[in-house]
């Protein structure tokens, strides 16, 4: 944008310098240029946006796909159980049957008879009572079988999630105590840097020791490529009051957000798809804005790194 700032002061010097027609015609196109370059970059963004809420649907979802097949899975264990006391009952039954059919087998041919063919209608039920339980324990271990692998999917994702938040802390333990917090939540890794660490007042252009930071925090993440990356603008609720290109609140945190990526990118190991930027204004506030203490708090950066979860939904699909 600044580059689009003297691009038409540029224009409007030598119009009023009467400058050649060819020069005017120049920097008319570059003009134009420019407008479509912008117009580009804010659709890459609200499709960003669009990827960023469908992945995070897409997590919910398969959370709640991996409950429906936990309870499936008990429901099955209890209809097994209950057949396998049917079975048992039977068996008994069978015994019984048999013991009375050979002592009162002398002495009563019609009621031997009879017993036989109860005998004979018992095992057939035995028969098919034992065959639906082999059924229900096979349907059992595989659906327990992979119930077990989709947990060693989800405690792998969650410690893989707990060593990346470690080796950010470690990688960034240096700017401790300058507004850099860490931590690992809800299987997510929250990287908040207050704007004290990266930005003047009213400015997107990161300080020296702000880029130290962020170079620290793209050394993990080119390490970490099957990692997405969203990067968030924070503001206070206090006013926009500057002039030029940017317009309010909203406009600054995109800004910012959009200069994270831009230095993250500098890091050639990283890959630009995993990257979002959102700018969040004065809307996502984490402390109160009627102190300085709190206003200094919600004027912030926020990295969220989310797992991918195309394994975990391959596994889904197959239960």
């Amino acid at each position: 944008m600044v580059r689009k700032i003297i691009i038409l002061a540029l224009i409007a010097g030598f119009a009023t310098s009467c400058v050649s027609s060819k020069v005017h015609k120049d920097l008319e196109s570059k003009y134009a240029r420019l407008k479509r370059d912008n117009r580009k970059t804010k659709d890459d963004l609200k499709s960003l946006q669009r990827d960023f809420d469908a992945n995070q649907l897409a997590a919910e979802q398969l959370n709640d796909a991996y409950n429906k097949t936990r309870a499936e899975r008990d429901d099955l264990r209890q209809k097994y159980e209950t057949t396998l006391t049917n079975y048992n009952a039977l068996k008994d039954s069978y015994d019984a049957l048999e013991k009375n059919s050979s002592e009162a087998m002398a002495a009563n041919s019609k009621r031997n008879r009879d017993l036989l063919a109860q005998l004979e209608q018992k095992e057939q039920a035995l028969a098919t009572e034992r065959s639906r339980l082999e059924k229900l324990e096979r349907d059992l271990q595989l659906r327990s079988q992979r119930v077990d692998e989709l947990e060693g999917l989800i405690m792998a994702q969650d410690a893989k999630m707990q060593a990346l938040k470690n080796a950010i802390s470690k990688a960034m333990r240096n700017f401790e105590g300058k507004g850099l917090t860490v931590e690992e939540r809800n299987g997510k890794v929250y990287i908040s840097m207050e704007n004290k660490l990266l930005f003047a007042s009213g400015s997107w252009s990161i300080g020296t020791q702000g880029k130290q930071a962020v170079n620290q925090l793209g050394k993990v993440l080119s390490e970490n490529p099957d990692i997405a990356v969203l990067i968030e603008g924070h503001t206070d609720n206090d006013p926009y009051l500057g002039t030029g290109i940017i317009k309010d609140n909203w406009d600054l945190s995109t800004k910012r957000a959009t200069a994270i990526v831009t230095l993250l990118l500098e890091n050639n190991a990283i890959d630009p798809k995993n990257l979002t930027a959102a700018g969040r204004g004065e809307f996502a506030p984490i402390a109160d804005n009627n102190s300085t203490e709190g206003k200094s708090k919600n004027r912030r950066i926020e990295v969220i790194l989310t797992p991918k979860l195309d394994e975990i939904s391959k596994l889904l699909n197959k239960i």
